[in-house]
């Protein structure tokens, strides 16, 4: 199986840092965030790994290189505009044919986790869906969006920065997918995000989205507060 890794965003609300350095190369445990998703796909099995890069590539490029010295192969998908998450992986898919022929993941580079990723393979076995959203546990979800399911894990809706009483979920989208080639169709060419756009929609078309709810942990650097939380 293979995996895209999205690396392209400017991190602009960490200031500063992200002036001369790529987001997803923010050191976590002693690594770039980066450097976890690729070891967790490799613990995952997963040997083939598309990133997609504008900010700063060449720091990324520099210290990844072809991927030998991490147990994987590594090739990169260098955007001109950035494109946005489901934008990337449609250009990724067009560029490499391999992704159109069996399912892949879709991991946010700048978020660390330790993910289960057999578990989003098994419901996707189970449901044959085009897509399998991997959800984490938040206890303040005022600031994010999360999704509500039915019993077997079907995503009904998405609620984004719920007020108080207005859901009882607190499972936000941690930025993993597992998905079906044939969701490519679904996505159309130029800027779009997953999240925003193509999930939304596929759910207001009735299409099946699943997801996967993991007490893993998932942490985001999003701003110099979160860092200051979550660097260690």
């Amino acid at each position: 199986m293979n995996a895209i890794i999205l690396a392209a965003g400017r991190g602009e609300r960490l200031g500063e840092i992200t002036q001369t350095l790529p987001k997803p190369m923010v050191r976590h445990l002693g690594k770039p965030v980066l450097q976890h998703n690729i070891e967790l796909c490799r613990r995952s099995g997963i040997r083939e790994i598309c990133i997609n890069l504008y900010h700063l590539p060449e720091v990324i490029r520099d210290y990844f290189g072809d991927g030998a010295g991490f147990g994987v192969n590594i090739s990169y998908s260098v955007e001109q505009e950035l494109l946005g998450t489901s934008g990337a992986v449609k250009n990724i898919a067009r560029q490499s044919p391999e992704f159109t022929r069996q399912p892949f993941f879709v991991l946010y580079g700048d978020n660390y986790s330790n993910f289960n990723l057999s578990s989003l393979e098994l419901k996707m076995k189970e449901t044959d869906a085009l897509g399998v959203v991997g959800f984490h546990y938040r206890e303040d979800v005022s600031t994010s969006g999360v999704a509500e399911f039915d019993i077997d894990g079907r995503i009904i809706s998405f609620v984004e920065k719920p007020t108080p009483g207005e859901t009882n979920s607190h499972w936000v989208n941690a930025g993993i997918y597992l998905l079906n080639p044939a969701i490519l169709d679904d996505i159309p060419d130029g800027n779009s995000d997953f999240a925003r756009n193509i999930f939304p929609e596929m759910l207001n078309k009735k299409i099946p989205l699943y997801g996967v709810c993991d007490q893993g942990d998932v942490k985001a650097f999003d701003t110099p507060e979160m860092m200051k939380n979550n660097l260690i």
